[in-house]
């Protein structure tokens, strides 16, 4: 049985917002549907290796801000209600922040084509083209040099 105002806000969201599902899934690394703290992990894992205390300390934010239900699970609604609140007031709970700052390796706080290169090779989406990649680049308002910034990720991944 689906919480109390679930529907409306999946019916209230879809019409009016980016759909996030892809940037969900790509979390969601054993796609049951919820992002747990061991797909957090995982995804932390290809990136950052594993064993850091640190690491298990920011999941356990990212999961506290984002998780409202409080049943330890983040469901892409809840995922959905972060990314859009963060929209609308300029500061988010750091779930996609930290995806970002995840993405971006080098730390430029730019998301250029050899991270997502990187990233996309982890993530097993195939061996993604330059020209795919230039294209998603330019989708989120960046340029093949420069890369995107954080607005212009969550654009790519709303697509």
């Amino acid at each position: 049985m689906c919480p109390t105002g679930t529907t409306t806000l999946r019916h209230s969201t879809a019409a009016k917002g980016p759909d996030f599902r892809p940037a969900f899934e790509v979390i969601d690394a054993d796609r049951d549907g919820k992002i747990s703290k061991d797909d957090l992990r995982a995804f932390y894992a290809g990136f950052l290796g594993t064993g850091s205390s640190d690491n298990d300390d920011i999941i356990g934010s990212m999961m506290s801000a984002a998780d409202s239900n409080a049943d330890g699970y983040v469901e892409y609604e809840e995922f959905e209600q972060v990314l859009e609140q963060r929209s609308k007031n300029g500061s988010g709970s750091g779930v996609m922040e930290e995806v970002f700052r995840v993405m971006d390796r080098d730390g430029d706080g730019r998301v250029g084509h050899e991270d997502l290169r990187s990233y996309f090779k982890w993530a097993g989406f195939g061996d993604a083209s330059d020209e795919d990649i230039k294209a998603m680049i330019k989708l989120g308002g960046g340029d093949e040099n420069q890369g995107v910034t954080f607005e212009g990720l969550l654009k790519i991944l709303a697509v």
